[in-house]
This record gives structure tokens, C-alpha cells and sequence, in this order.
């Protein structure tokens, strides 16, 4: 794919459908969470600084709806949930990864560039 076709409005309507979800704050941090296997939601909420409980489900339950992840119940008491990275999430796992990644190297170039806007604009 070239540069120019994301200009394509049919291309663009698409491409924000999948990324509008997975590009969230939340819904990264849970597929990254979860590409180390399976977890129960405690364990995800645990592993998530800062999610609120409702936050963690509305992100679960959309994740699950594009087909990121799976939601797995036993039948026992209480009952066991378990949540899963599909294939299509752990192949959604590797752009994540590496957008992480790179996050993490150009952090203190970001902050430079923050310091020196806020510099001139004072």
C-alpha cells in the first residue's frame, strides 16, 4: 500500500473503522497485555494501570466484537472467565509492539520538541 491510497475516501472510511477501536489508550494496552496469554479480567485489570472496571469491559467486549480476542466462561462457582488473543489480535500484536517500541526510543526527542513549542509560545 502507497501513502497515497490511505487519501482515498473509501480506503480512509476503512481504515479509521478498525483503527477508531484499536488505536484507543485502553484497547492497545490490553492487547498488549494479553499477548502473553491467556488472562482472567482481574488479572487484566491488574496488569492495566489506571483502567476503571467499566472502561475494562467496554474495551473487552469491543476487542471481542472486531474479533481481537475471545471470551472464554466456564460453568463453575463463581464462574471463570477467560480472555484470549485471537489470531487476527496476536497479528494486531506486532504493529502495537513495535509502535511501543518506538515510543519508547523517541520518548525524550517527543519531550524535547514539547519543551521548545511550549518555549516559543510563551
Amino acid at each position: 500500500m502507497k501513502l497515497t491510497d490511505l487519501h482515498d475516501t473509501g480506503r480512509c472510511q476503512v481504515a479509521n473503522d478498525v483503527i477508531s477501536l484499536v488505536g484507543d489508550k485502553w484497547s492497545v494496552l490490553v492487547v498488549s497485555t494479553l499477548g502473553g496469554g491467556v488472562m482472567r479480567f482481574s488479572e487484566i485489570k491488574r496488569a492495566v494501570e489506571g483502567v476503571s472496571q467499566k472502561m475494562l469491559t467496554t474495551t473487552l467486549r469491543g476487542l471481542e466484537r472486531d474479533g481481537y480476542l475471545t471470551r472464554t466462561v466456564y460453568p463453575t462457582v463463581p464462574p471463570r472467565v477467560d480472555y484470549e488473543l485471537t489470531k487476527l489480535g496476536f497479528e494486531l500484536l506486532e504493529p502495537v509492539l513495535a509502535l511501543g517500541q518506538w515510543a519508547i526510543t523517541n520518548h525524550a526527542r517527543v519531550l524535547e520538541a514539547r519543551r521548545a513549542y511550549d518555549a516559543r509560545e510563551a
